[in-house]
């Protein structure tokens, strides 16, 4: 009985999730098509660099960016995370697109929106994401959160880890964020 109202919750959960990308705003984690989430990945990328100048020396290094213009967590509990319309940029252009996914249990409660975009510092690392179908942050490569205090001294010369993670444009409230366990996999959006 308590799993049939686990299954229930986690099921609103994800119904409200997906109701809060409904909004048509920029950046919608819903993306239609192409050009539109190279838009919406344009965006994200000014705002990203206009408040972290790390990332945007970081970029000049990086053999490719994955991001994601919009993530929405939602939970109770029991909580799920959605990011539909994340495009993959190398050497400026884009090479890919992609959606990332999470599900989660434990102290957790609120709704947050997010974007985030992963810097892949070398070929293997990239070739990683491309070959795997279906990559779990986590599992593979190794990824680097960058917060506040670590943008400060990261380098081009410092940055030695495969992949950096720069999460931005946090609204919301929730307890608990972060990038572990998503899956991300490719999409082919019109």
């Amino acid at each position: 009985m308590v799993e049939k109202y686990r299954l229930i919750y986690l099921f609103i959960t994800l119904w409200i999730l997906v109701g809060c990308q409904s909004t048509g705003s920029v950046g919608s984690a819903v993306a239609g098509s192409s050009v539109q989430i190279d838009r919406d990945v344009d965006y994200a990328l000014q705002e990203l660099y206009e408040s972290n100048p790390a990332a945007r020396k970081l970029a000049t290094s990086a053999k490719g960016i994955l991001v994601f213009p919009s993530i929405v967590k939602a939970g109770f509990m029991f909580g799920g995370q959605l990011g539909r319309g994340g495009a993959l940029r190398v050497r400026g252009r884009t090479v890919g697109y992609y959606q990332s996914l999470a599900a989660s249990y434990g102290l957790q409660a609120g709704v947050q929106s997010f974007g985030y975009a992963l810097f892949f510092m070398n070929n293997e690392a990239l070739n990683y994401l491309n070959r795997s179908g279906g990559w779990e942050i986590g599992v593979g490569p190794s990824i680097v959160i960058v917060d506040a205090g670590k943008a400060k001294t990261l380098t081009t010369t410092t940055a030695r880890d495969n992949i950096y993670a720069f999460i931005f444009g946090q609204k919301g409230l929730m307890a608990g964020l972060g990038l572990q366990g998503s899956k991300i996999t490719r999409i082919y959006p019109e």
